[in-house]
């Protein structure tokens, strides 16, 4: 089923609101959030990642649920990445 699919068979009882399953799933293969983070930030949104020094500036490419799809120090390769897998980015500030 489609993203619209699910947000057009939503009941009368969510009216106004959307399930959190169903706004999750929004973008899910299709848009990727591009997202400054320093090294510090990744360690405590992302435990399982590898060590890193503290204090570095870098960039994540999320996927539309929040997953960790890239972090570089390097904008333009994670801009390069999202656009190699047909991912449309959007900037979360």
């Amino acid at each position: 089923m489609s993203d619209r699919e699910r947000v057009e068979n939503l009941t009368d009882d969510h009216a106004g609101k959307m399930p959190d399953e169903v706004f999750a799933a929004l973008g899910d293969g299709v848009v990727a959030y591009v997202r400054q983070m320093t090294s510090d930030d990744v360690s405590a949104a992302f435990p399982n990642a590898p060590r890193l020094a503290p204090g570095l500036s870098l960039w994540a490419l999320l996927s539309a649920d929040g997953t960790p799809i890239l972090i570089s120090d390097d904008h333009d390769a994670v801009i390069a990445n999202a656009m190699k897998h047909e991912l449309v980015t959007v900037s979360v500030h």
